[in-house]
């Protein structure tokens, strides 16, 4: 057996103790605690059963207030302006390393988290939807205590950060940015739902071949005459996509898919960044960057000629600096 697939064994087992542990410390007295902590477990009591009264920071983890353990990286100056990361479906923070080593390195704190579900944050049941992955990355925000953030998501990431802007605001928020991403909608021509149907029924029959299919084809553009495809950029997409839950990533096909955020974006007041590639399979550009657009006039679109979906990968010299730029203009 793999160490991978020992670990995978152990899983329940460690998820248990955990369960037992946090138990075992939801029934300490008040009486046996600082009185600063006892306070803060009377006001936990108060909000709901099972809540926690804040989001914590458990080592390279933020535990949400129900608990879903989101994995996170801190890069960068702990005193430098901060980016926030949101990856895309069915990735994870790893997807977005050639950015956030590219912004730590010119001096910005970078966070980018694991979405639940995904990586190494908590295969949850429930939850997986636009809302709470909103929230979730309110939590990371308020755990962290980030101010004047620069949010950029990365496809279904665009739209967490869309949903978080029209749930929180844009108090904590600086700047926004949507790098190839689902806004405002998906779910239009030219992708009927015959399309989102057609992913789930191959995710159900084969799910670690459709992954391979979408990243040795449409993903990078590697199915376009001509291209170069890169083994490593799809094996690393492909390991990323089978470390996420499968519940998990079935339901964020909807998530992504189904999710109308012209109202969130609508409520966008900060200086906003559009990037997309104009051979975007994955996310056409005409109803997903250009609508933006419109929604947004203000808003900065830039559109990579040739470009494909995964042009964080394919084309990330060209992002790395206009990112850079707009985080400094």
């Amino acid at each position: 057996m793999s160490n991978r697939t020992e670990a995978a064994a152990h899983e329940p087992a460690r998820r248990d103790l955990l369960t037992g542990i946090a138990l075992a410390a939801a029934t300490t007295t008040a009486a046996s605690l600082p009185a600063s902590e006892a306070a803060a477990q009377s006001t936990a009591a108060k909000t709901a059963p099972g809540r926690r009264a804040k989001p914590i920071v458990d080592g390279d983890h933020v535990v949400t207030r129900e608990g879903v353990r989101l994995y996170f990286k801190d890069w960068g100056p702990k005193d430098g302006p901060v980016v926030t990361l949101s990856h895309g479906w069915p990735l994870s923070s790893d997807s977005w390393e050639n950015q956030a080593f590219f912004l730590a390195s010119n001096g910005f704190r970078v966070i980018s988290h694991d979405r639940r579900g995904h990586g190494r944050s908590s295969q949850v049941w429930d939850g997986n939807d636009m809302d709470h992955y909103a929230d979730d990355l309110a939590e990371v925000i308020e755990a962290l205590d980030l101010k004047n953030v620069s949010a950029f998501g990365f496809s279904t990431g665009g739209g967490e950060v869309a949903r978080y802007v029209g749930r929180h605001g844009t108090k904590r928020l600086a700047r926004v940015g949507f790098i190839a991403a689902v806004t405002p909608i998906m779910l239009r021509k030219p992708s009927p739902m015959e399309v989102f149907d057609g992913i789930r029924k191959g995710f159900l029959a084969d799910r670690a071949q459709l992954f391979r299919d979408i990243a040795a084809g449409p993903f990078f553009g590697y199915n376009r005459p001509g291209a170069k495809a890169s083994q490593g950029a799809i094996e690393a997409w492909y390991a990323q996509g089978m470390q996420a839950g499968f519940k998990n990533t079935h339901d964020s096909i909807k998530a992504f898919s189904e999710t109308d955020f012209v109202a969130d974006l609508k409520t966008i007041d900060r200086p906003t960044l559009i990037v997309h590639g104009d051979d975007d399979q994955i996310v056409p550009i005409e109803t997903t960057a250009r609508a933006v657009k419109r929604l947004l006039p203000s808003a900065i679109l830039k559109v990579y000629e040739g470009a494909p979906h995964g042009l964080s990968e394919t084309h990330k010299d060209r992002l790395n600096e206009d990112m850079l730029a707009f985080l400094k203009a």
